[in-house]
């Protein structure tokens, strides 16, 4: 057998030596031709990033035609994604059936006008906060990374000293920051990425998470008041034996039932859900960890910050009532540099 094995490989040596030797230098380079190939192509998907999930749009011009020429925003970030356009369009529609339910179900066919006015305008107020705290969340830029700046140039321009690392992410082809990480929804690296919200259509990150915990607030309010007033009216109009139905609703009872018992379902769901969310947004920013990070249980490698400041690092500083407005852009003392990471 051994015998056997060393004539088939003399007989396999002499024939490739016997075969002629203008096709030995194809044989010898077609693999290291095609490797090389290989390489070209891959050199040429890595420097193109992949394709944005994002549209930014100028409202500048638009702002100038109708003359406002000092917009309080001026670029609008809009994510490409059908199933976060439907959970938004869900949102504000779960915001107007409890709109009307509330104004033109309860408040307005009351009988006490003082009671319908002030709970009116406490529930438009927050409404109101909570509607404008969504388009923020939503339309902002939550801290994106420029997508291709990763080149030579712009790493030898960082100055970097032996040892420091410069983190590259391989999608977007870009100078990744500490504490970023790539969504694979709007295919962008964000600083401090927290997550990707559906219901708001966006990443929630550094440049809007304060829009974005205002937002919970707000509907986590708006819930809770929806449910106040739903549970009394829905026990006066029993207490009355349903009677005066001008002032119930001015719908028949199994129609007025049928819209208080969705909207107790719905504040009580929505309520609880934000309620959390708030919460586990409160901790997080006084713990200085975002919930990527938590999740995936990151060993903390930036300097924490207090309490007070990682607060403030999200609100602005300092305190002041602007804190609670979605309608104002958070003021920082400093602006930190973000172009690389060690």
């Amino acid at each position: 057998m051994p015998g056997m094995l060393h004539d088939w490989s003399l007989s396999r040596i002499q024939a490739m030596n016997s075969s002629p030797s203008s096709e030995g230098p194809k044989r010898r380079d077609s693999p290291s031709h095609s490797g090389n190939e290989m390489q070209q192509k891959q050199s040429k998907q890595r420097k193109v990033p992949v394709e944005d999930g994002v549209v930014t749009i100028d409202c500048a011009p638009y702002c100038r035609k109708i003359g406002l020429y000092r917009p309080p925003f001026r670029y609008v970030w809009c994510v490409k994604d059908i199933c976060g356009v439907i959970c938004a369009i869900f949102t504000w529609l779960l915001i107007l059936y409890a709109e009307y339910v509330v104004m033109f179900v309860m408040l307005l066919p009351g009988h006490n006008a003082f009671y319908s006015l002030v709970h009116g305008i406490l529930y438009n107020m927050l409404a109101s906060l909570a509607i404008g705290s969504h388009l923020r969340t939503m339309f902002t830029d939550p801290g994106a990374v420029p997508k291709g700046n990763a080149t030579r140039e712009n790493i030898l321009r960082l100055g970097l000293k032996e040892g420091e690392v410069v983190f590259k992410c391989p999608k977007c082809i870009s100078i990744k920051p500490e504490r970023a990480h790539h969504c694979s929804v709007c295919q962008r690296c964000v600083r401090k990425m927290d997550h990707h919200c559906p219901w708001v259509n966006n990443c929630v990150g550094e440049n809007n998470q304060k829009y974005f915990v205002l937002f919970t607030l707000y509907i986590c309010l708006i819930s809770i008041h929806a449910l106040y007033l739903a549970i009394n009216h829905f026990i006066s109009c029993l207490g009355s034996d349903w009677k005066a139905l001008d002032r119930c609703s001015g719908l028949s009872p199994p129609a007025t039932t049928i819209l208080l018992i969705f909207l107790i379902f719905e504040g009580l769901l929505f309520g609880i859900f934000t309620a959390i969310m708030f919460g586990t947004q409160l901790s997080a920013i006084c713990t200085d960890e975002t919930g990527i990070e938590q999740l995936k249980k990151e060993q903390a490698t930036w300097d924490r910050k207090s309490k007070w400041l990682s607060i403030k690092a999200v609100f602005g500083h300092p305190f002041s009532m602007e804190w609670f407005s979605p309608f104002a852009t958070p003021k920082f003392v400093y602006q930190q540099n973000f172009m690389y990471a060690v």
